[in-house]
């Protein structure tokens, strides 16, 4: 027996195969991360909602009202907008002063799909404080 030496049998080869455990294993905690962190990222539309206190809302130092009625129709500080002004209408207070606070008044019937697409037109144009106006019961 020889110190330091492994014996090796005279036909033995080397192994030329790659071992499939290591690679399954961090494949599979890999997996698990993924499933794990993939609902964190996801996010919902990104509002900044004034902080009340009491129930009493929060003064913004420049603020406009957008308000859609059941019908669909669309108003901008109570003047009715037609769909394709209302983007270069709120492009304009964007740029005039980027801060506004845009105060949406939707009436409890319009689908979720309107107001959410609102909110986009809203956020495209620039303005990116919304608040959400709703009644006391």
């Amino acid at each position: 027996m020889a110190f330091g030496r492994l014996e090796r049998a005279p036909d033995a080869r080397p192994m030329s195969e790659i071992n499939m455990t290591p690679l399954i294993d961090v494949m599979l905690v890999l997996l698990v991360i993924f499933m794990i962190a993939a609902p964190l990222m996801t996010t919902g539309l990104p509002l900044e909602l004034p902080r009340t206190d009491a129930g009493r809302p929060v003064e913004a130092p420049h603020s406009v009202s957008l308000t859609v009625a059941e019908d669909g129709t669309v108003q901008l500080d109570d003047e009715p907008v037609a769909a394709d002004r209302l983007q270069e209408r709120l492009a304009a207070l964007a740029a005039r002063a980027p801060q506004t606070e845009v105060h949406l008044r939707a009436d409890r019937r319009v689908p979720y799909g309107t107001v959410a697409e609102l909110i986009g037109r809203v956020q495209d144009a620039g303005l990116h404080r919304i608040a959400f106006v709703t009644e006391r019961p």
